[in-house]
């Protein structure tokens, strides 16, 4: 699986968090197909533990969540900084999100929990058809996947790509949704932090062609570059002018 291109464009907007107990009340996404290898109890149960995982480690701040398509087959992609981004945007979302997890992660008791939880192994490196094409079928059967297309942890400014997101949202005709997330990464030289804010920006969702040639997997994986590139960059902005 390939790089894409860089390139960006704005992306505007921001509504107002929730609190974790209105998240913990409106779990159930009677809509939302799961993964064969779990059921929608366990699924939520994992939830659960997301969000009060959230709540008593970090200070999650999330806005544009009201951009969420209710309904429908839907790739979230988000850059990627640090191992709990996934966990945090699992809790956060309202939506049931299997997120495509490097297979390094899904081993012992907590590659156990991940699964039972409705989450995905998958080698970046030599990506396991099967997986995928489990992924795909929840995807259209109505569910929804997360993935980090950047591929593996770091600055998270999104530069290039590979094209795994790309492929699932065009062959499901899926929509796709950019999410920029900062802070749960510890910089380099701090102290353990007590509860780090996190801020996660919620982007337009934009609609993706089904298709299955390879032309139109690089269309939509040039703009999941761009559009989750500019979108971090405007919260990286907006986060600059906050501690301005």
């Amino acid at each position: 699986m390939t790089p894409a291109a860089a390139g960006g464009s704005a992306v505007d907007g921001a509504g107002p968090s929730r609190r974790p107990s209105s998240r913990l009340l409106a779990l159930e996404s009677p809509a939302d197909a799961v993964p064969t290898h779990t059921d929608a109890r366990r699924f939520d149960l994992g939830r659960r533990i997301g969000v009060l995982l959230g709540a008593s480690c970090y200070r999650v701040r999330i806005r544009g969540v009201e951009r969420v398509p209710a309904t429908g087959p839907l790739v979230v992609v988000a850059n990627h900084t640090a191992f709990m981004d996934g966990p945090l945007l699992y809790g956060q979302l309202p939506r049931r999100t299997s997120f495509l997890v490097k297979a390094e992660a899904v081993q012992g008791i907590l590659g156990w929990v991940l699964r039972e939880a409705g989450q995905y192994a998958i080698d970046r490196d030599r990506p396991d058809r099967t997986v995928l094409l489990a992924a795909l079928a929840q995807l259209k059967a109505g569910g929804a996947i997360g993935v980090f297309p950047e591929g593996t942890r770091g600055a998270g400014v999104v530069d290039s790509v590979f094209n795994g997101a790309g492929w699932l949202a065009t062959r499901a005709g899926a929509t796709v949704l950019p999410i920029a997330v900062r802070g749960a990464a510890r910089p380099d030289g701090a102290s353990r932090r007590f509860r780090p804010r996190v801020d996660m920006l919620v982007g337009r969702p934009f609609p993706v062609t089904a298709g299955a040639g390879r032309s139109a997997v690089a269309t939509t994986t040039d703009a999941i570059q761009r559009q989750l590139a500019a979108l971090v960059a405007d919260l990286d902005r907006d986060l600059t002018g906050r501690r301005g």
